[in-house]
């Protein structure tokens, strides 16, 4: 088995460094934690720091980049086929399943809350609109933006320039050269990392969750076991395929979310919950450039960027690649311009009603206690403290555990399935032998990372992780400006 594997490996250079790169680095955390943590920490804030202002600019120019380009004539090209290969609205479970999922239910009450005691810019607005508005900044059309802005370039190198789904088809003529080939590498590398940190906040969520529900003592073996119920779970979808798992699997989800947020709107002020959405979207849109550049009243302070939007950024950044590859994927048959606005609009404001719903029944909350005391501030169990005051409070609390696990498992599928097709020289349906070692392989680094957090208190593992994506994602921001540069001279050579 073991010479088997090794034969494997050896015809797959791809996946065989990928193995290595992983092994080695989860050796280094376990040897020495400490400083992990710190070599983490010092090169995160050299980014942000020397970086801070160019991911600023990069998110506002991929989001005017995207919609000047669908509405140019090239918007009206079709990505493959002759009509959409997945109905709108399993395309949009999908696409939002993978792309959000498990994080609208872990920032659904602490993020929009911590803005409110909290206002980030100065605005003649209620601090409850300031909070919906830079939360829908951070959840909003830049999120997304960089999400389609990598499945717009997949999705046209693959289906109409009919080659492989790799990111290095976007420089055919350095094919050749190794640090060429070596952008597929760091597509895996940091979509791994991502995705891991991901798991890891969403499985500590579930924790938190039960915790708070069953009141046990502190037991670690909840997040192992709810990891590789995960993992097999996705792995499961993934080997069915997208049509047979994933998008069934989405569907669900969005339906039960769907159901979750219908009852928490009924229990609530319905008009002032629409009135807020309202107020709050339309401030976003007339202050998005300013929000975006971090301009004059609009600037929250660099430490508030720091650990809220540049943090976001490279999130986002970092999830990008394999996101915008599977938005790609299932975004076949669809025009340029269905995929931009689709993928950027619908989304959005799903996320925007989702927040204001949650944030605005959370303000009221706050506004009927005598004394607030952070109840909201934990974001493993804000949620959880949240739905208590509402009836049904069990209910709600068991099913939001499934919908974190559920959204978890959608994006462990699609993680999964895309870095098979990285692996699998790029094929659209990749071997079923490459999904079961990408799962084998993230579940081992996942349960590792949560073996550390739990050994190791006084380092926060999960953290550094997510200063780690704001290290791996800069790449990614500078390579997302030569693939635009070389998208366009693609274009125009369409149009000459």
């Amino acid at each position: 088995m073991i010479k088997t594997l090794l034969h494997y490996l050896k015809n797959n250079l791809l996946l065989a460094f990928s193995v290595v790169f992983i092994l080695v680095f989860s050796s280094f955390i376990f040897i020495s934690p400490e400083s992990f943590y710190q070599l983490i920490e010092e090169y995160s804030l050299i980014v942000r720091n020397l970086f801070g202002s160019f991911y600023l600019w990069l998110g506002l120019a991929c989001v005017v980049f995207l919609l000047v380009l669908a509405f140019t004539p090239f918007g009206k090209i079709r990505l493959g086929g002759k009509k959409p290969e997945y109905k709108t609205l399993s395309w949009v479970a999908m696409l939002y399943s993978a792309g959000m999922g498990a994080g609208i239910l872990l920032r659904a009450v602490q993020e929009p809350v911590f803005m409110q005691q909290n206002p980030p810019i100065v605005s003649d607005n209620t601090s409850e609109i300031i909070a919906l508005e830079y939360t829908f900044y951070q959840w909003g059309f830049t999120a997304w933006a960089f999400y389609v802005f990598f499945a717009l370039v997949m999705g046209y190198y693959l289906f109409v320039k009919n080659k492989s789904m790799l990111l290095s088809n976007a420089f055919p003529q350095y094919e050749s050269s190794k640090l060429i080939k070596g952008v597929d590498l760091l597509t895996v590398l940091t979509t791994v990392i991502g995705i891991v940190a991901a798991i890891g906040l969403g499985t500590k969520q579930i924790e938190g969750g039960l915790t708070f529900l069953l009141d046990p003592n502190h037991n670690y073996y909840f997040a192992y076991l709810f990891t590789f119920v995960i993992f097999l779970l996705g792995f499961i979808s993934a080997y069915r395929g997208i049509s047979n798992g994933i998008q069934k699997l989405s569907n669900w989800n969005i339906a039960l979310t769907s159901l979750l947020l219908l009852f928490i709107f009924l229990q609530n002020d319905m008009l002032l919950i629409l009135k807020n959405f309202g107020i709050a979207t339309y401030q976003y849109i007339i202050d998005f450039v300013p929000l975006s550049l971090a301009l004059g009243n609009y600037n929250p302070g660099k430490q508030f960027l720091t650990d809220w939007t540049l943090y976001y950024w490279a999130f986002w950044l970092a999830w990008a690649p394999f996101t915008g590859i599977f938005i790609a994927r299932i975004s076949k048959g669809r025009t340029i311009r269905q995929m931009i606005l689709g993928a950027i609009l619908i989304p959005s404001l799903g996320s925007f009603f989702w927040f204001s719903v949650f944030g605005t029944s959370s303000f009221q909350l706050i506004e009927k206690m005598s004394n607030y005391q952070g109840e909201f501030d934990n974001v493993f169990t804000s949620v959880f403290v949240f739905l208590q005051a509402h009836p049904f409070s069990t209910a709600t609390s068991i099913l939001t555990i499934i919908l974190l696990v559920g959204f978890l498992i959608t994006s462990v599928d699609s993680a999964i399935y895309v870095l098979s097709m990285f692996t699998d020289r790029g094929n659209q349906h990749p071997k079923k032998t490459h999904r079961l070692v990408w799962a084998i392989l993230m579940l081992v680094f996942t349960e590792a990372i949560l073996v550390l957090g739990s050994f190791n208190t006084e380092i926060n593992v999960l953290t550094a992780m997510q200063k780690l994506l704001i290290i791996t994602s800069l790449p990614f921001a500078f390579l997302s400006v030569l693939i635009g540069i070389r998208l366009v001279k693609d274009f125009r050579n369409l149009k000459s």
